[in-house]
């Protein structure tokens, strides 16, 4: 009995994750191809868990109490949860912008956006969306974001040039671009602050300002994107290296 019993139970839970993955796809169309941007001439941290640390840490800090006062984030804006992982920020976003907003959970990994997705059903949370990324392109729709969050996530974007130069369409005029990382090598799962700057000033982004977090948090920074008139072609972006202290 307990043996027909367990199988039960698991096509129930294999029916549900199929349910769920159903309906996780790609929001938009492709943006530009990977091979037109230069590739990142530092290391890429490995993709090793949908979750920085735990919860009850990151609240005792107001991680997302803080990083939503620094961002001004309001009731009724869209706003990106770009490397949703387990989806830390995009449960605690969704009641910030109420029944008249709504977050964006993107990822990489189909399966974080499955159990997410769970996730955000079993708290009642009506107002996520979920859209699977590649790793060169985000692939959400233009001028759909009010704001994004990249947290702790940037040091595993293997194709970083491609990846902002494909979210910036999303992004409407003068949304934040908020970024959190760790003063330490890419290598050690952490983006030096001059690094980030580089990089995203290649793509056009502007810097508006960098906070540092409470406790082990790291560091905030804030940009803005590319204006979409006249922006600068994949070609001409040319890649940061030792310069920008990545070792």
């Amino acid at each position: 009995m307990r043996a027909r019993a367990f199988a039960a139970m698991l096509v129930v839970a294999l029916g549900t994750a199929g349910a769920y993955a159903a309906d996780i796809g790609y929001l938009a169309p492709p943006g530009i191809p990977a091979k037109a941007f230069p590739p990142p001439q530092r290391p890429v941290a490995q993709i090793v868990s949908p979750s920085r640390s735990a919860e009850a840490h990151r609240d005792s800090l107001d991680e997302a109490g803080e990083i939503a006062r620094l961002l001004e984030l309001k009731p009724g804006m869209t706003i990106g949860d770009i490397g949703s992982g387990s989806g830390y920020h995009t449960v605690r976003l969704s009641p910030l912008v109420g029944p008249t907003g709504s977050v964006v959970a993107e990822d990489v990994t189909r399966g974080y956006l499955i159990e997410l997705a769970r996730r955000t059903e079993g708290l009642g949370l009506t107002n996520v969306q979920f859209a699977l990324g590649e790793p060169h392109d985000p692939r959400l729709p233009a001028s759909s974001l009010d704001a994004a969050i990249l947290v702790h996530m940037y040091h595993e974007i293997s194709q970083p040039y491609a990846f902002l130069y494909n979210l910036a369409p999303a992004l409407k005029q003068s949304a934040p671009v908020g970024i959190v990382d760790l003063e330490r090598p890419t290598s050690e799962h952490g983006t030096p602050i001059e690094l980030l700057r580089c990089e995203l000033t290649a793509v056009g982004y502007h810097e508006i300002a960098t906070y540092q977090l409470a406790g082990d948090g790291g560091y905030l920074a804030v940009f803005s994107p590319p204006e979409q008139a006249g922006r600068k072609s994949p070609r001409d972006i040319v890649a940061c290296g030792d310069r920008a202290g990545i070792r």
